[in-house]
């Protein structure tokens, strides 16, 4: 199996991967419960597990069990700030930047692919990666950086959704950034209850824009040719228009 493969393809040298016991698969071939050994070795993930599968869970079971996390994943795809930019860019150039939007989607998919790979074979995530093989300053460096972008991409999120609030009930958007903040407490209140809660309110909420986009396509009728040529066709105006250029590296 590729699971089974990418376990034999794993090569220590030293103690850098640590005890064998850790990797995801038993001897067998078959999948594994693994514990941090120590509480300073865990990770969030690892100190706080959501996903609990049955012994001797069927295909459909597994399925329901795995399928809130996923939805909670996919849902950082639907971000307001992911749908202003391509809004804008809709608006401003039809469909000459859907091979932007569809390349960088390609690319994601690939990237996440293989840290999934990587973190069921080492059961490590991507800071302990970093913690084990970079220096200290270079460690600091990074978390510094990701706190950065975690903070600029919160910020466009939480002004979205004000902006949203105000387009639709004239809030304020003093108001609808607190109205934002608040969310996100109450949702935290839920998630230590039951993560069922969140996913039940996230399937919720994509439903809807799932209903919402089904909607505008048919107000909108698209044309189907100029769709295709946009996808798979790319334009060099890309690379030489500056307000192209700019709104590409936001859909990215």
């Amino acid at each position: 199996s590729n699971g089974r493969q990418l376990q034999d393809d794993v090569s220590c040298e030293g103690s850098d991967c640590g005890d064998t016991s850790q990797l995801l698969l038993r001897s067998d071939g078959s999948l594994r419960d693994w514990e941090p050994s120590t509480l300073e070795d865990a990770s969030m993930p690892e100190m706080y597990r959501s996903v609990k599968v049955p012994t001797g869970a069927g295909w459909w079971s597994k399925l329901y069990t795995f399928l809130g996390p996923g939805l909670l994943i996919a849902v950082g795809y639907m971000d307001p700030g992911n749908w202003m930019t391509d809004i804008a860019a809709g608006a401003a150039f039809n469909y000459s930047l859907l091979f932007v939007v569809f390349s960088s989607s390609i690319m994601a998919m690939f990237l996440q692919g293989l840290a999934l790979r990587l973190g069921m074979v080492t059961r490590k995530d991507i800071a302990q990666h970093c913690r084990d093989h970079y220096s200290p300053w270079v460690v600091r460096f990074l978390w510094v950086t990701a706190e950065i972008a975690i903070i600029a991409c919160d910020l466009a999120e939480v002004i979205g959704s004000a902006v949203a609030l105000k387009l639709l009930f004239h809030i304020p958007l003093v108001w609808g950034v607190i109205i934002t903040s608040l969310d996100v407490l109450v949702l935290l209140v839920l998630s230590g209850r039951s993560m069922r809660w969140i996913e039940c309110i996230i399937l919720g909420l994509m439903s809807t824009i799932i209903v919402c986009f089904a909607v505008e396509l048919c107000f909108a009728k698209p044309d189907a040719m100029a769709i295709i040529k946009g996808t798979f066709w790319p334009s060099i105006d890309i690379l030489t228009n500056s307000s192209m250029l700019y709104i590409s590296v936001g859909i990215t």
